[in-house]
């Protein structure tokens, strides 16, 4: 039996299920920078305030993982980002304090190194400033993580975790028009 089966027998026989929604989580990238024991952030002006996170952002339709985490970090940083390593994918749920609103991040994050940042750049909107905080000056912040995945990548990271960037797969079709092709 499977999980919508034993939902569905654990309900009284007077009420009927609602419909099912499909459910999409928002799909983000993340750089985890690390250069000399301190780690690249930003700083950021959202609903609650100035928080900090990992260069991070949503993956945009027809770009891969890798693209993105290096187009995110461009932007909101203005540093070129070279992917050395893939950390894994994490999720986490989170309500908008405004809203009340339910979401749900899958995060891709990666590892490597940047460029310096290039002056003729201008941060992304909504971005105050990066900075570059050790892990005991993160740990001891956690009030201002935008994301409690921002720790969790940066302890994975410090864990030794790390997977060759080739264990993202991404099919040619994601750079093509959309065939009649069965999805897989």
């Amino acid at each position: 039996m499977n999980t919508a089966d034993l939902l569905k027998a654990s309900l009284p026989s007077d009420i009927t299920p609602a419909p099912k929604v499909r459910w999409k989580p928002n799909v983000t990238v993340a750089a985890l920078i690390e250069r000399d024991g301190r780690f690249l952030l930003v700083e950021e002006e959202t609903s609650d305030g100035l928080l900090l996170n990992n260069p991070a952002g949503h993956l945009d339709p027809g770009e891969s993982p890798i693209e993105g985490v290096i187009r995110e970090t461009l932007e909101e940083t203005t540093c070129t980002f070279t992917p050395e390593g893939f950390l894994g994918v994490y999720m986490s749920r989170f309500r908008r304090t405004r809203t009340g609103e339910d979401i749900t991040y899958l995060r891709m994050a990666f590892c490597g190194s940047v460029s310096e940042a290039n002056p003729a750049l201008q941060l992304d909107e909504g971005i105050v400033r990066t900075v570059w905080m050790t892990v005991d000056e993160i740990r001891a912040c956690p009030e201002r993580h935008r994301s409690p995945l921002l720790l969790e990548c940066v302890e994975s990271y410090l864990a030794g975790r790390r997977y060759p960037l080739d264990i993202v797969t991404v099919h040619d079709s994601l750079f093509a028009a959309p065939s009649y092709h069965r999805a897989s």
